[in-house]
């Protein structure tokens, strides 16, 4: 396929439906393969491998151990979803239920730096020097080998005092259960823009927030 092969949210839901163990997030497809051993870990990382040459769409995968983080996405695209994530990621449940491994979306994080600021474009080049980060969306840097958190630069014609904060983004499933252990720690919460996102402030005023697939585009 091309890359004009996009799904839209809409789409992107329906897909999701057939693939109860997969989430949506930033941008594309993820999920996590727990196996009954490290050794039926390697054997499902090479058999995504083998899928992945044959479909010439590749996942990035993560082993640690007994467990594969996997996420999708399609760079010729605009590392957006397309029929191609989709189709790639049943074929990847398939091989893990050959494997016995079980799915555990709920162990899904990922994290991007937010940086208040009000002007993007007279910091940005120090960062990107720094970091050997790459321009991304108008408003963020990103690591070229996928490593690296994504550096955000939030604009505001007022930045916070505490310019620095985490997005930490978790399932639309699990936030509510991630959101009572945050508070329950001592945080105090505002979710004025939940359920896209919950800002959670410490005892000390230092901010992260908890952010969901919900209320984000394809």
């Amino acid at each position: 396929m091309a890359a004009n092969d996009v799904l839209t949210r809409e789409k992107i839901d329906a897909e999701l439906a057939t693939l109860p163990g997969w989430r949506f997030r930033l941008g594309g497809l993820a999920t996590v393969l727990k196996c009954p051993t490290s050794a039926a870990a390697l054997e499902l990382f090479a058999a995504i491998g083998e899928l992945a040459q044959k479909a010439n769409h590749h996942p990035d995968v993560d082993w640690r151990y007994d467990t594969l983080f996997v996420a999708l996405t399609s760079h010729d695209a605009g590392s957006k979803v397309t029929a191609r994530d989709a189709a790639l990621a049943k074929s990847i449940s398939a091989a893990g239920q050959d494997v016995d491994a079980v799915e555990v979306p709920e162990r899904l994080r990922s994290l991007e730096i937010a940086l208040d600021t009000a002007d993007i474009a007279e910091i940005a080049p120090v960062w990107a020097a720094a970091l050997g980060f790459v321009a991304g969306e108008p408003d963020e840097l990103k690591d070229p080998a996928g490593r690296l958190p994504t550096l955000w630069f939030q604009q505001s014609p007022t930045p916070n005092a505490n310019r620095f904060h985490f997005d930490i983004q978790v399932p639309a499933s699990e936030a509510q259960k991630v959101l009572a252990a945050v508070e329950a720690a001592g945080a105090t919460l505002d979710r004025s823009n939940a359920p896209q996102f919950v800002i959670a402030t410490d005892a000390q005023g230092n901010r992260l927030c908890i952010c969901t697939e919900e209320g984000r585009g394809a």
